[in-house]
């Protein structure tokens, strides 16, 4: 039986918890090894101290009993036995004379001592016998009974008891140090679950939440979670802003589409009230402007929503040469300006005149603005496209008509949407400049109205400079 796909993906997801844990185990499984290494050079460095201050003890006390007339230099095989015995391990020694030679111990030692140790000052080294490490104390005094004769009096013992004792020293402390590190990691543990509860509050508020979009950031929300907040609350007003302009397309949808459906079925009903050839004919002319009418406002509500839709990080912003792109836009309206009675024209720079902007926008706009020139001039006006370079290398796109115009009290609400100025019976949505006014905003643009002289309006666009790419 397979599992669920949730399972599988809820499975593979990573824990917060186990990550933390897992990054301080690690770190603190090496200090303890580095600790381990740290602690047993110290406790062998202790032990062989403490060894060679014993070792230096035991060769000045064989020497002074050596050296003493009382005792002699023979020893018996007791006080042997007594020297070179050592619980678990074996000791070594050796007395030399100046005068005749080896007189007790082992020969190797006695040579390995060399005149070490002179003015009564135990010499400590390192050897080998038996194929084995050795520490070796050596020292020098003068006989007693005999001021002449010099006696080299040597120590030795093997180096197994002092990496015995270095071991203990290290198992005790490992021992204590494993346990304090399993103290540590059981309070990160808990202290990493407490602090993973402050989330608690805010994951809550979030379940408690159905549609509202309202910033998350508060003051039980912990310093180290505020750009994650911050973050999310980036988004949801991303959200509301997209939803907000979903509203208002519907709204303006519902506005205006209402007067030519209520159109429509008016002269529907009339058709079929009144079934006479010329009442059909009539009310299918006027239901035939009134489609017109509807399909319009609604490319123009599309336009205004997409212009409205929020700008930050649009990918399809780019370098555009106005010089170029507008000439061949305003080509592409003379037909249709001929067909409407309208004088179009375009005067502008040759040279390259760029802006940092998004194409299909900018056609968009100036779509609008020789649209709603020709619209509202009327048959036998002129309109001109003008295009012109800036002493700061910015650009100026501009639509200017010789028709009636607009009152100069009117001119600031051009850009509102729906709102046509008092006087003008041409048609329209009143949503042309409305779309042109969003698309100048997402290009850091400014727009302007100006009356002309004697009569007529004139739209300027002025983009900020642009750096030409190399």
């Amino acid at each position: 039986m397979r599992r669920p796909a949730n399972r599988q993906v809820a499975g593979r997801r990573s824990s917060l918890r186990r990550s933390l844990l897992r990054f301080l185990l690690m770190p603190i499984l090496a200090l303890l090894l580095l600790d381990a290494l740290v602690t047993y050079n110290v406790a062998l460095h202790y032990s062989n101290h403490v060894h060679d201050e014993d070792l230096s003890d035991d060769a000045l006390t064989l020497a002074r009993m050596l050296s003493n007339p009382d005792f002699g230099i023979a020893l018996t095989p007791q006080a042997r036995f007594l020297l070179e015995y050592e619980p678990g391990d074996r000791n070594y020694f050796a007395v030399t004379s100046n005068r005749r030679g080896l007189l007790a111990g082992n020969s190797y030692l006695a040579r390995m001592a060399n005149g070490r140790g002179v003015n009564g000052t135990p010499a400590l080294y390192d050897g080998k016998l038996d194929h084995a490490g050795v520490r070796v104390a050596s020292v020098q005094t003068a006989a007693r009974y005999d001021a002449s004769e010099v006696l080299t009096t040597t120590v030795a013992e093997t180096l197994r008891d002092r990496r015995r004792q270095a071991r203990q020293i290290l198992w005790l402390a490992t021992v204590m140090q494993t346990l304090l590190i399993a103290c540590v990691l059981a309070l990160v543990w808990f202290g990493v679950r407490r602090g993973l509860r402050l989330l608690d509050p805010l994951t809550a508020r979030l379940a408690a939440r159905t549609h509202e979009l309202t910033p998350l950031d508060g003051p039980d929300v912990p310093v180290e979670i505020v750009p994650l907040t911050r973050t999310i609350d980036a988004l949801f007003k991303r959200l509301r802003d997209m939803l907000a302009v979903h509203d208002r397309f519907i709204a303006d949808a519902a506005h205006q589409l209402r007067t030519p459906l209520a159109g429509l079925r008016l002269h529907v009903e009339r058709a079929q009230a009144d079934p006479r050839p010329e009442t059909v004919s009539d009310a299918l002319v006027h239901i035939q402007q009134l489609t017109q009418r509807a399909a319009r406002t609604s490319t123009q509500l599309l336009a205004l929503a997409r212009a409205q839709m929020p700008a930050s990080g649009d990918p399809t912003q780019r370098w555009i040469d106005l010089a170029h792109l507008v000439p061949d836009a305003v080509a592409q309206r003379v037909h249709e300006a001929l067909g409407a009675g309208v004088d179009l024209g375009y005067e502008g720079t040759q040279q390259m005149l760029g802006i940092f902007g998004d194409t299909a926008g900018v056609l968009d706009l100036l779509d609008n603005l020789i649209d709603n020139a020709m619209r509202y001039a009327g048959r036998g006006s002129t309109v001109t496209v003008k295009l012109q370079c800036r002493t700061d290398g910015g650009a100026d796109l501009s639509v200017e008509d010789d028709g009636p115009g607009v009152a100069p009290e009117w001119l600031p609400r051009l850009s509102e949407r729906f709102f046509r100025a008092p006087g003008n019976h041409a048609e329209g949505s009143g949503l042309g400049l409305a779309i042109v006014q969003r698309i100048v905003q997402r290009h850091r643009a400014e727009l302007l109205f100006q009356a002309t002289q004697p009569h007529g309006l004139c739209v300027l666009v002025r983009f900020p400079p642009a750096v030409v790419p190399a």
